[in-house]
């Protein structure tokens, strides 16, 4: 159905050759879009560049449960920029059948213009560079789309048959002023339903076995020009229909039936090859444990499998089968999995197919749907493993130790996972026992950045030096994706651009990274740098600020000012950032004068920092510790006042006085 971040654009997926509607003669516009076209614009709409203001669908499902889904849409142009609102897009696969795709535009005149074959294009899918799909998207441009004008779009497609389930998103980038969902079952059919960031609705029974939600002046959710929030698609509102077996009533009993119907796709597919079995052998030769052998294994698979995806039909939730993904050394998110699993079994080692999405929220343990885009794995612990480095653990209600490992994010080494996970929801599929789960917070010392500098300045105010860093975790992800993605001239240019931002006049005199290969060892990066008139004179005073590089200040101004807050507040990953910087004074100067010591925790977070003299040195000594993915708006005002503590202790200015 409709998505809502980008632009209201129809998508369907369709099983027949598409027919070409627009060698049809032309035909008005129909009763239905005539009246939509007269609904008054909301006088509450605001800047909002256009204004959904119909949006119905109807789906109707055979005794088989095979389902037919027609969408009627209209959407006023308010302005320029809104005329993306009124594209309408149309896609189908290689097997697809007769279906309707009708465009038409009512000008503000009352003038109407119908899309034609000249106005249609078709590409086909590009989502990702790493993908093969048979799926084409036939596109229309409609004609007379400018400000005040109507554009009105009619679908009729049959749903994918092995999907009983679909998502109606119910929220937008713009206000809607009235949508509606029908869903009509064969005779003694059942539905099921959940609801995400909305009041659960009561349908109307319009006749029998004929259901009806409807809603009227739904707001429009917009994140503009507003800093570390959640991810769109998490705070918007939507809801999940299901019909036939994958209909069952209690949020528990339907994760469990998404879950069971998940695993059955994968039977068989995980089934490891005498091939890979040796191959197993091999690798945890002489592994003196789990996490050895744990590490051996899904560092093969990171190495060694390409991430490539491939959707046809049914392959966009079947994966491959452990043989084939291990010849052809590629596959997708759940290729990865199934050979991950298959290799798991050879030492004894059980693994599952955990759905979950890579953004965090997205996932809702109290809406259960199929609206996650990603598979990851869950390998099951043997009972007692104490192993420190194995973090990103979590247990089921029935007792299994699960640790939690994505096998597609080849900079992330098995024991962690990434920030966008940390804390979100996913669905174990395990049968009976298939259970959505929350993935950990981990601790903050698994993450961070140790950074160590040794500078001299001169009398002059020239600082030269050289700084150590030390990444761990997803810190040493971001540095491993940055050397994977730039050469060497970009990357010069980049260190260049974010050391010199804090450093105007910043000569860059060479850099070197270590470790980048390994996952099991912190990415360290060697700087050596001068900075012209680093240190300010003031008459007989030279001015310098003690914290030579780097920022833990997180930019988030309307916070800053004060502004009310309605969403959480995006922290990044728990972690520790240290700083321990040592300054050489010129000859005959003396500290005059040193920034006051800087301390505050607020729960979420602390920061502390201090400056030292000894022994004609000036010591710099910071530490900022992140416990949490996300804080609520009501701390707020704890957030700000961390933030303005980080400013004053980097600021912190040493003052030195010739002798």
């Amino acid at each position: 159905m409709r998505g809502g971040s980008v632009s209201l654009v129809l998508v369907a997926f369709l099983l027949g050759p598409l027919a070409a509607e627009a060698k049809e003669k032309k035909m008005p516009a129909p009763d239905w879009a005539v009246t939509a076209a007269q609904t008054p614009t909301p006088a509450d709409v605001g800047d909002a560049p256009a204004v959904v203001l119909f949006d119905e669908y109807t789906i109707t499902v055979d005794a088989q449960n095979r389902a037919t889904e027609q969408e009627r849409f209209a959407v006023r142009i308010l302005q320029p920029q809104g005329r993306r609102y009124g594209a309408c897009a149309l896609t189908y696969d290689n097997n697809a059948k007769q279906n309707t795709f009708h465009v038409w535009t009512i000008a503000a005149d009352g003038r109407q213009f119908q899309a034609m074959d000249d106005d249609f294009s078709e590409e086909g899918d590009s989502a990702y560079a790493e993908m093969q799909s048979d799926d084409r998207t036939r596109i229309v441009k409609p004609l007379a789309a400018d400000p005040g004008a109507v554009v009105a779009c009619e679908t009729q497609q049959p749903l994918r048959p092995y999907m009983s389930f679909e998502n109606w998103d119910i929220q937008a980038s713009i206000p809607i002023v009235h949508e509606a969902l029908d869903l009509i079952l064969p005779p003694g059919g059942h539905y099921a339903e959940s609801w995400h960031k909305y009041p659960p609705l009561q349908p109307v029974e319009v006749g029998p076995d004929h259901l009806r939600w409807s809603i009227e002046n739904m707001p429009r959710l917009t994140l503009e020009n507003l800093h570390a929030v959640p991810e769109w698609g998490s705070l918007a509102a939507r809801m999940a229909v299901f019909w036939g077996d994958m209909a069952v009533k209690g949020s528990d009993a339907q994760w469990r039936a998404l879950g069971k119907w998940g695993q059955q796709l994968q039977e068989h597919r995980t089934e490891p090859t005498p091939e890979i079995a040796a191959r197993v052998q091999e690798l945890v030769a002489g592994a003196p444990d789990l996490y050895t052998k744990l590490s051996r294994i899904t560092s093969y698979i990171q190495k060694n499998v390409r991430y490539f995806i491939v959707v046809r039909g049914i392959g966009g939730w079947q994966s491959h089968y452990a043989s084939d993904i291990y010849q052809r050394h590629y596959g997708d998110c759940k290729d990865k999995t199934t050979l991950l699993i298959a290799m798991l079994k050879v030492i004894g080692v059980q693994g599952y197919y955990f759905h979950v999405d890579s953004r965090r929220g997205v996932i809702d343990p109290d809406a259960p749907s199929l609206s996650g885009n990603h598979m990851i794995t869950a390998i099951e612990l043997p009972a007692g493993t104490m192993d420190g480095r194995l973090s990103a653990r979590v247990k089921t209600p029935e007792g299994k130790e699960l640790l939690i490992f994505d096998p597609t994010d080849e900079e992330t080494p098995v024991g962690l996972i990434r920030e966008e996970l940390q804390g979100a929801w996913g669905n174990i599929f395990d049968g009976d026992q298939s259970v959505v789960l929350q993935m950990p917070v981990l601790r903050p010392e698994t993450a961070g950045m140790e950074r160590k500098g040794a500078f001299t300045v001169s009398a002059d105010g020239t600082l030269a030096g050289d700084i150590v860093e030390n990444f761990t975790g997803d810190q040493a992800g971001n540095e491993r994706h940055l050397l994977k993605d730039n050469d060497a001239k970009e990357l010069n240019r980049r260190l260049e651009t974010s050391i010199g931002s804090r450093l105007p006049g910043m000569v860059l005199k060479g850099y070197a990274f270590h470790n980048a290969a390994d996952l099991d060892k912190p990415v360290e990066l060697d700087l050596h740098l001068s900075v012209p008139t680093y240190a300010h004179p003031a008459g007989p005073l030279l001015l310098l600020r003690a914290r030579v590089i780097g920022s833990d200040v997180a930019h988030v101004p309307e916070v800053m000012e004060g502004k009310p807050r309605r969403f959480a507040i995006e922290l990044g990953n728990p972690g520790r950032w240290h700083n321990s910087y040592d300054i050489v004074l010129p000859e005959g100067y003396k500290v005059d004068e040193t920034p006051d010591p800087v301390k505050l925790d607020v729960g979420f977070a602390s920061y502390a920092t201090a400056v030292t003299v000894e022994s004609g040195k000036v010591h710099y000594e910071s530490e900022y510790v992140v416990r949490a993915v996300e804080i609520p708006p009501a701390k707020a005002a704890d957030f700000r006042r961390l933030e303005e503590t980080i400013l004053n202790g980097e600021d912190g200015t040493v003052v030195l006085k010739k002798q």
